[in-house]
């Protein structure tokens, strides 16, 4: 009898664990035999770092049926309903790009165009959050659930919610969730490779024992183990269209009685911005900046003047950005941190491990000796247009009116892709719609219009005319518009009346469960 195929993943964390997860769900369901390790070492240490999610982790908890209060409960987890941009149009200027779709819960009259509610609030000088249902929670930094007559909670919509949390601490929850995937506690000395085809075939670990394995994914992050220091693949850097390579990271604690961000705030500095991500008892925050332009001794008295206190620096972490030219190389495929880094404004990480990791079960995943090099190409082709568009969707947020510093000049002369500036001159010409996004991931989330227009709206880089112009084709649609906008508006207000302050959502979910 054939011995099973083994599919060895390198680091825990939550792109290790999140891919063991979907691979052997995978191969359940497909009945493929193989099993599934992963190798983390209890000597390496895990930094717990404030780290956001879109609201593709919550449709994979449903989906592997884990109890998201149970997440909340253990991991120190909040909402996050969306991002709060401070300062980053002009100084002195906020707006909010809310997460949720109000064209999901409205049935489109017959042969209305893809996004007809947003092109109605840019034509009606209306700001697009405003019919969002986390709009006005993320104002009043509410959760999406109110309390029942009975004490229960009940949520407000449909719509699927992100999460902030420690990462460490999600790490060590997704580990304790796993089925059927064996756990090797071990640091890699060394990796065998078949002198023929150059695929793995075994790591040397620290404890004198070798680990075969048909098939590797390397989730060890920026060490990128496997991927980079075995088998030397190329790295497309980033750098020239997102100016930012260093990171100041800090903590600031939650004081008892405060109310909790959910959201993640994203307040521009003058030489890039600082992040603040709450978990339940303190946010994880950071100064991600330009050392072009900025000393770590200068960025940390920035920070101290603008929050208007002393803070302790963490750590000074430098990094590339960009991503591998391709991510799966012979038998070896690199997911997470290992496979590409963009600074962290729409938390594109555990986005794009769960993404790639969906789509490579569903499309790509057999037997290692099945796999082909077309699939290989087909693959990288892919994941490399996904984190591409990531580029191109953050690069856009630096399309400010912004000038008052070196760094904001610069950004404006000479670090906008030339991707950016195409979309944006297609956008002055017509309204962004769904199908200017091509569907290459098999219809799995990405970066479309849902998550670009609060940020072109915010920063005023769509024209009312154009807008106006494409609803004057059709009166009825235009009534229809304004009908529906006019009724989400106050139907989301009223549910934001109603909706439980986040701190007292956490705090019930910490003593009653539901």
């Amino acid at each position: 009898m054939a011995e099973r195929a083994h599919f060895v993943i390198v680091g825990g964390g939550t792109a290790g664990w999140l891919t063991a997860f979907i691979i052997e769900d995978s191969a359940r369901r497909q009945k493929l035999d193989i099993r599934v390790s992963v190798v983390e070492s209890s000597k390496i240490p895990t930094v717990g770092v404030g780290e956001g999610s879109t609201a593709a982790m919550r449709v994979l908890f449903q989906h592997f049926k884990i109890d998201e209060f149970e997440f909340f409960r253990e991991t120190g987890a909040t909402f996050k309903l969306g991002i709060r941009h401070t300062d980053w149009r002009r100084k002195g200027f906020t707006y909010y790009g809310p997460i949720d779709d109000p064209h999901q819960v409205v049935a489109a009259p017959p042969g209305a165009p893809s996004d007809y509610l947003n092109v109605y609030c840019v034509a009606a000088g209306r700001k697009v959050q405003d019919m969002h249902l986390f709009g006005p929670l993320l104002e009043q930094k509410k959760a999406p659930y109110a309390r029942k007559a009975d004490g229960s909670l009940i949520a407000l919509g449909p719509f699927h919610h992100a999460f902030h949390f420690d990462q460490a601490r999600v790490g060590k929850f997704l580990k304790s969730k796993s089925k059927g995937v064996a756990i090797v506690d071990a640091v890699i000395e060394g990796v065998e490779r078949d002198g023929e085809s150059g695929d793995i075939t075994a790591l040397q670990l620290d404890t004198g024992e070798r680990l075969e394995g048909d098939f590797f994914i390397d989730a060890s992050g920026f060490r990128k183990r496997l991927i980079v220091k075995e088998l030397n693949a190329p790295w497309i850097s980033y750098q020239k269209e997102l100016p930012v390579n260093r990171a100041l990271p800090f903590w600031l604690d939650i004081q008892p009685g405060e109310e909790i961000n959910n959201y993640t705030h994203a307040w521009a500095q003058e030489a890039g911005w600082i992040w603040q991500i709450p978990t339940q008892g303190r946010y994880g925050c950071g100064y991600v900046y330009s050392d072009e332009f900025k000393t770590p001794e200068e960025a940390k008295r920035e920070v101290e003047a603008t929050l208007g206190r002393e803070i302790e620096v963490r750590d000074d972490i430098r990094f590339q950005i960009g991503r591998l030219e391709n991510a799966w190389i012979g038998n070896c495929l690199a997911v997470g941190l290992s496979s590409s880094f963009l600074e962290p404004l729409e938390s594109t990480s555990i986005h794009g491990t769960i993404v790639q990791m969906m789509l490579f079960t569903q499309r790509y995943m057999k037997l290692p000796k099945a796999m082909t090099a077309a699939d290989r190409a087909d693959y990288n082709r892919r994941v490399g247009r996904q984190v591409d568009d990531f580029r191109t969707f953050v690069n856009t947020h630096y399309v400010t009116e912004r000038d008052d510093t070196p760094f904001w000049r610069n950004v404006k002369a000479e670090r906008l892709h030339p991707e950016t500036k195409e979309r944006l001159a297609h956008w002055k010409r017509e309204m962004p719609r769904r199908e200017h996004f091509g569907d290459f991931l098999d219809g799995l989330p990405h970066v479309e219009t849902q998550l670009h227009y609060p940020v072109l709206d915010g920063l005023g880089l769509l024209d009312p005319a154009v807008a106006q112009a494409e609803m004057a084709k059709s009166p009825a649609l235009r009534a229809f518009a304004r009908q529906t906008v006019d009724s989400l508006v106050k139907e989301y207000r009223q549910a934001a009346s109603k909706a439980l302050g986040h701190a007292e959502f956490l705090e019930h979910v910490n003593q009653h469960g539901r």
